[in-house]
């Protein structure tokens, strides 16, 4: 052997013997820490002891908030800074050190330990109770009735509370909670964590959920009243209202089907005749002159056939055609029909007469398109034309007026109540002013010929007239 093998020989013995050593000398230093290339929680842990890593991760951790979530998704939340929330991750740390053999610390150079690791967690017990007792599912819960119950609202309508199905184990889900609070997790699954109560309803308790069903799909009524342009729907109270009841019961005949209480339902065609009805209705009315005028009486306006409308309601209310929740427009049947229909019934076409101010104005579909002076009942023979809101029945040409002491003939004839009409009056010269108060008509509404053939020919039969001084 030669002094250069030699030489080289001793050189590589050298090398060996340093790095044993430098192996030997990393393998104690991490024999007390963490090996090579270490990483929890995305802290570098190489070298550190299990105390200074605990440390480093705890200025990392923030108290979380836990979520509870019911069956029907709807999630409550617990803040556990509020309930003494306290982390420790030394027990998991030093099982993990525990793994790591410290003379293998040579696997790591090339790769990475990573770990994910949960903290040992701990609560005050009481006040984590006093959160959860404060969520609105677990009071709700608490407040619950344990059983199936039909009452009515305060609408009148029949309401069925289901305190059976997805009752919640409290207790259970409490003792949940705090073990997944100890266990470091977020998130609480009532369903999944079996915590919901399994309940089969008892021979009683399915008939009342029986009932219940008949009674919902009753009270789904699909008779909307249409007056005008108005709508006005069977309400489920309404539905409700109808039924004769027992001990706070719908009564049903030997066929299952419900018993209808004729004397609500004819109390409620009432009330509708009461609300919609025009005839001999007290009116408000916006003049042209800028008032908000009071009229009453008058021969306009509809009047409802009560006892039509009872009949067809107790015919059809028991129909199962009318309960499937699409909606069917009703026009009631009428005694007496109307130009228009609902609450402001003259609506936006009409003939206004202000007999204060002897002008007449006519509006189409809510547009002035006449105005002129006119001359009514003569007040001073008392023969004032009355008040009221009427409507022309009639159209005529070329008519003869009689009454007492005289016979007018006249081109244009709109009688509105009685023998009371608008025409025209060719033998005055001068309309308006104070005229009726001394030389004033029989009680007719005198008009300019021009004026009154241009209104006759807008005009149609059942036009309202709101006359009034």
């Amino acid at each position: 052997m030669n002094k250069t093998t030699k030489r080289l020989l001793f050189a590589v013995l050298i090398l060996l013997l340093f790095l044993l050593t430098v192996y030997f000398v990393l393998a104690l230093y991490y024999r007390d820490g963490f090996s090579l290339n270490t990483w929890i929680n995305g802290v570098y842990c190489t070298g550190k002891t299990v105390e200074e890593v605990n440390s480093e991760l705890l200025s990392h951790t923030e108290a979380p908030n836990v979520v509870i979530v019911d069956k029907a998704g709807e999630e409550y939340t617990i803040a556990l800074a509020d309930v003494d929330y306290r982390a420790d991750f030394g027990s998991a740390l030093e099982a993990y050190r525990q793994e790591q053999n410290p003379y293998l610390w040579v696997d790591n150079v090339l790769l990475h330990s990573r770990r994910t690791l949960a903290p040992a967690v701990t609560v005050d017990e009481e006040a984590l109770r006093r959160a959860y007792n404060a969520l609105d599912f677990v009071q709700t819960e608490q407040k619950r009735i344990k059983d199936y119950s039909l009452t009515r609202d305060t609408e009148g309508a029949y309401v069925f509370t289901d305190g059976l199905s997805d009752r919640i184990d409290l207790e259970k889900a409490f003792l949940a909670l705090k073990q997944i609070v100890e266990n470091g997790q977020e998130t609480l699954n009532l369903q999944e964590s079996g915590c919901y109560y399994e309940i089969t309803p008892d021979e009683g308790q399915k008939v009342l959920r029986n009932l219940w069903k008949e009674i919902e799909k009753f009270q789904t009524c699909d008779i909307v009243y249409c007056f005008g342009e108005e709508r006005h729907p069977v309400t489920a109270a309404d539905c409700a209202s109808f039924l004769t009841a027992q001990n706070g019961l719908p009564v049903q005949d030997e066929k299952g089907s419900f018993v209808l209480d004729e004397e609500a339902v004819t109390a409620y065609v009432q009330s509708l005749a009461e609300e919609y009805d025009g005839y001999g209705r007290t009116r408000q009315f916006h003049s042209t002159r800028g008032d908000v005028i009071t009229i009453e009486g008058g021969t306009y306006g509809s009047k409802m056939d009560r006892k039509k409308e009872t009949a067809y309601l107790l015919e059809h209310l028991l129909d199962p055609g009318v309960h499937t929740g699409t909606p069917q427009t009703h026009v009631p049947s009428y005694e007496r029909e109307a130009f228009c229909y609902g609450k402001n019934d003259i609506g936006d076409t009409y003939i206004e007469v202000d007999m204060t101010e002897q002008k007449m104005y006519y509006y189409e579909k809510g547009v002035l398109k006449l105005e002129t002076e006119i001359v009514t009942g003569n007040m001073r023979r008392r023969m004032g034309t009355p008040e009221g809101v009427n409507f022309v029945y009639n159209k005529q040409k070329n008519r003869v007026l009689r009454g007492p002491g005289y016979a007018s003939p006249v081109k244009f004839w709109m009688p509105v109540k009685g023998g009371i009409g608008i025409h025209d009056a060719g033998w005055r010269k001068e309309f308006g002013g104070d005229i009726y108060q001394t030389a004033g008509s029989h009680g007719c509404i005198n008009t300019p010929k021009d004026k009154m053939e241009e209104l006759f020919d807008c005009v149609q039969i059942g036009t309202p007239v709101v006359m009034f001084y």
